[in-house]
Parts: structure tokens; C-alpha cells; sequence
């Protein structure tokens, strides 16, 4: 949980737009650099890696799988084609190999420089091939050789080859430059400024076959990713009717990177929302959430979270096109980290107003939100946190009496005892919510308070007064002496902390229970 989002929480007077929170760097697990879902980078490992798929233009039938650098480097500046064909594709397969390819030692050979002049050779396109597979391979390693290919003038020669009549040196330009824009953001923009993105959009047609179509799909992703700076407004509007109709595929690889680029160009401000909504994508993409693949669910579900962080106006797009019809599911789902997004979704919707806090009831999503609540999952729960106060922040004494008859008060009560500080602000917050919008009904009001006694809440935020965090101590000052005491403020006094030259001082915090704390 990010301290951004925390003070968009705790400004009060603040309007539904504070209350949704756009995800940060720091707090997605899914969008660290390297991560299983959608790669950044990828090296071409052949399964058949005795020859060169373009043999039959070359005529070579090489069965040598390894040479000395001093022998490649040799072979490559010789004057004989098929020398120099041997010691491409003998390299091609040295840096093809699953574990610890060779990529530095080739780099630290110079070779790079010489495979990127190969790139040039058109009247004979097997050693185009077999230089830029190599060249794949290399920009698929770290940052820093990635750009040595990129300063040894590689991208205007790949943007070149995507115009290629040979299929297959287009399909490996087009990884290449995929490993390049995946780099970051610099480099995406360098691949997006040398032109790459117009040739490439001309390889998506109904006649493309399914391995190269996934490559540009993937491709295309890695040019919408990164957000620091985000594509520019001009590449995205170039780019989304081409999502439109990749989103329409049945293949699930090109479905799943349709839908990664798609969750780059929604995480960012409002007007890059509306560009995706405005496509006419929306229908498509809240259909995927019912797609049996993971791989196809989890990008769609990120996607569809960024909009909805997005104005009131957005989120009721979304509603309106039936994707809550999709969260029931979605909240129950096995794999942990679905659940924890589609909470972190139904979180920013239960953060508009109290119409849209009502289409989630209508949805019947209430008791699963309550049940990520009661669940084993720490991070699905912190989640469900800010979906249940969001939720208490805007809604009617009818609301907050469903919410309290489908069972919150007990998991909220259960989860004070959580160690993180933040978290327990939040739960803080929900019950003074709560408190305070069932003040309007005094039966309500009672059987809430007496649901609290029976779970240990009102004991555990009575703990919390001397709880080493002063947000937290007053925060819990505040509920109890607003709803559960008849103490005079003089006798309450004594609870605040004293304040000493080493700033505030507070007793001896409750012990943890025995076996401590479980999720």
C-alpha cells in the first residue's frame, strides 16, 4: 500500500476521485522488470537448431553447433559467403542455448558491429537471417547489451527488414525490436521514432500466419509498455484500432499481449482511458474476463482495474457494459493474485458514489468481498480493506446495514490485529464510517456495536490507543470515545501519549495472542 494512497484516503471532504487509487511501481508485484506473465524479453531458442529455416535459400547443411571466437570472428570477415553463412548461424546457435548463452563474451569480441552490417546484406537473406536472430538473442540480455546493439546501429536496419520479402527475416526483425522496445522507455522511443510502428502494423492481416502474428502482438505490447514517459498520444491513437482487431483473435497468446498492451495504455491518466474506451475496445475487453486462461484473465483484469481508477463518468462505462457480471468469479478464483486484482478493481468502484456502491450490491458481490475478508491471502485481504471502507465512505444507512448483516464486522475486528500500521488506519476508518452513518438508526447502531463487543473489536481498537504509531492512537482515541465511552475528557487524557523531547511516548502496546497473528 502506497503513501499516496493512503493520504488520497485520509483527505476528508474528498471526492470519489480521491478515493480511487492508480496503482504505483512500488506496489505491483506484476510489474516488476522481469516477471512470468508477460516477459520483457525473449530469446529464439530453435527447437531444431540444425539448420537454418532458410537453408534451402542458402543451400548450407551445417551440423557444427560450436567455434572459437577467434575462428567466428575470422569466418565473418573473410570475403567467402558460405564462411561467413557457417559462422552467422554456428553463433546463432551458441547464443540459442537454454542456460548462459554467450552473449557477453561476443560482445566483448566487438562482433555485434559486423552482425549489424549483415543486416545489409539483401542479395543474400539466410545471412540476414542467421545475423538477426544472433542480434535477438543479444538485445534479449541486460540493458547494457541491449544497447549495444541499439549504438551499433541496429534499429534502423530491423526497421528496414520489417519490410523484408522474406517472411522470415521480417517475423526476426520484429522480435528484435520487440527485445529493444522492451528495454524501457528510452529505447521504446527510439525503436517508435525510427518509424518501426507503420511497417509493423502492415504485417497484421488475416492472412499472417499464427507464429509471426503473435511475435508482432507481443511486439506491439512492449510498445505500449512503460509509463515513464508513456507512449505518446499520436503512437497510441496509431496503435488502437490495430488492438481492436487483435482483441477479436482466438488464438490466447495474441489475446493475452492484446491485453497487456491494452493494461500499459490504460495506466496512466484519464484522457489515455477515454483513447482506449473511445476505440470501442471496452465490450471486447470485459468479455475476456470469462476466458478460461489465466494468461488471457490476468492482463484483461488489469486492464479493466486502470479504467476504473478512472473518472465516475468511466467506471460507469464499465458497469454499464456488465463486467461485474464477471466478478463473482473472479473473487473466488484460485489463483491468488486474480482475486487480489479483481478486489483492488471492485476497490475503486466501491469509491464512487452511492449509485455505484449499488450496482455492486445489485451484483451480489458484497459477501464475496466479505469472504476475501475472512480469507488466507494477506494481500487479497489488505485489498478487500479498501473495497469494504471505500465502500462505508459514500453509502446510505441502507448500505451499510447490508454490509453489516452479510458479516464485515467480524473479519474487520479479526484483521486489528494485523501488524501493518496502514492497514489498521483503514480499518480505523471503516468503522467510524460505519459508526457514523448507522448513528441515524439507533437499532442498527446497537446491534453494530454489539457485534464489535462480541469479536473483540471495541477491546483491540481500546488496545490500539497505545499503539506506537500516533495516526493509529488517534484514530482509536477518537471511536471509542466517540461511541463506546462515557468517560469525561479529563479521565481520557491520560491514554494520549506524553510528549518529551524525543517526540511521544506511549505505554506498553497489548501483547499478540498466543501462536500469533494467522491469514
Amino acid at each position: 500500500m502506497s503513501e499516496n494512497r493512503l493520504r488520497n484516503f485520509k483527505n476528508k471532504g474528498k471526492d470519489t476521485g480521491e478515493l480511487r487509487r492508480r496503482r504505483t511501481d512500488v506496489t505491483i508485484e506484476l510489474r516488476k522488470s522481469k516477471r512470468d506473465d508477460q516477459i520483457l524479453k525473449r530469446r529464439n531458442i530453435s527447437q531444431d537448431q540444425s539448420n537454418s529455416p532458410l537453408k534451402e535459400i542458402n543451400g548450407q547443411q551445417q551440423t557444427c553447433t560450436q567455434l572459437p571466437l577467434s575462428t567466428i570472428t575470422e569466418y565473418l570477415h573473410s570475403n567467402d559467403d558460405k564462411a561467413i553463412f557457417h559462422a552467422a548461424q554456428i553463433s546463432r546457435k551458441m547464443l540459442s542455448k537454454h542456460k548462459n548463452p554467450p552473449i557477453k563474451d561476443f560482445i566483448d569480441s566487438a562482433l555485434v558491429p559486423k552482425f549489424v552490417s549483415l543486416l545489409g546484406r539483401f542479395d543474400n537473406p539466410s545471412i540476414q537471417f542467421e545475423a538477426a536472430w544472433v542480434l535477438t538473442n543479444i538485445a534479449s540480455g541486460s540493458s547494457d547489451e541491449t544497447k549495444v546493439v541499439v549504438e551499433s546501429g541496429a534499429v534502423p536496419r530491423f526497421v528496414s527488414l520489417l519490410s523484408s520479402p522474406e517472411s522470415q527475416v521480417q517475423e526476426q526483425a520484429v522480435w528484435a525490436l520487440g527485445n529493444i522496445a522492451g528495454d524501457g522507455p528510452n529505447l521504446r522511443n527510439f525503436v517508435l521514432g525510427h518509424g518501426a510502428l507503420r511497417p509493423l502494423l502492415e504485417l497484421i492481416k488475416p492472412n499472417q500466419n499464427l507464429p509471426f502474428l503473435r511475435n508482432v502482438t507481443w511486439t506491439l505490447s512492449n510498445l505500449c509498455r512503460n509509463k515513464n514517459p508513456p507512449p505518446e498520444i499520436a503512437a497510441v491513437i496509431e496503435i488502437l484500432p490495430a488492438l481492436v482487431l487483435l482483441i477479436n483473435h482466438t488464438d490466447k497468446e495474441i489475446l493475452s499481449d492484446t491485453c497487456w498492451g491494452l493494461s500499459y495504455l490504460t495506466d496512466g491518466t484519464n484522457d489515455r482511458i477515454q483513447l482506449v474506451i473511445d476505440s470501442g475496445i471496452l465490450p471486447s475487453l470485459i468479455n475476456l474476463l470469462g476466458h478460461t486462461e489465466v494468461t488471457v484473465v490476468t492482463p484483461a483484469l488489469r486492464a479493466v482495474g486502470n479504467i476504473v481508477t478512472g473518472s465516475d463518468l468511466q467506471t460507469q462505462l464499465v458497469i454499464e457494459k456488465n463486467a461485474l457480471f464477471f466478478f463473482k468469479k473472479l473473487l473466488s478464483h484460485p489463483k491468488a493474485s486474480i482475486v487480489k486484482e479483481a478486489t483492488w478493481a471492485i476497490s475503486n468502484i466501491t469509491a464512487g458514489p452511492k449509485e455505484q456502491i449499488q450496482a455492486v450490491i445489485n451484483a451480489g458481490l458484497v459477501p464475496s468481498i466479505v469472504d476475501v475478508l475472512k480469507g488466507k491471502d494477506l494481500k487479497s485481504q489488505k485489498e478487500a480493506v479498501w473495497a469494504i471502507t471505500n465502500f462505508t465512505s459514500a453509502s446510505t444507512i441502507d448500505q451499510i446495514t447490508f454490509l453489516v448483516e452479510n458479516g464485515v464486522i467480524e473479519p474487520m475486528c479479526s484483521l486489528l490485529n494485523v501488524l501493518d500500521a496502514k492497514v489498521i488506519l483503514v480499518l480505523l476508518d471503516g468503522f467510524r464510517n460505519i459508526l457514523s452513518t448507522a448513528s441515524q438508526n439507533a437499532p442498527i447502531l446497537e446491534l453494530i456495536c454489539t457485534q464489535m463487543e462480541e469479536h473483540d473489536g471495541v477491546q483491540r481498537i481500546e488496545g490500539l490507543q497505545t499503539h506506537q504509531n500516533f495516526e493509529v492512537y488517534k484514530a482509536a482515541l477518537a471511536i471509542i470515545d466517540k461511541f463506546f465511552s462515557d468517560e469525561s475528557a479529563e479521565e481520557t487524557e491520560h491514554i494520549a501519549p506524553e510528549a518529551t523531547n524525543e517526540g511521544y511516548k506511549f505505554g506498553t502496546p497489548q501483547p499478540l495472542p498466543m501462536g500469533g497473528f494467522h491469514f
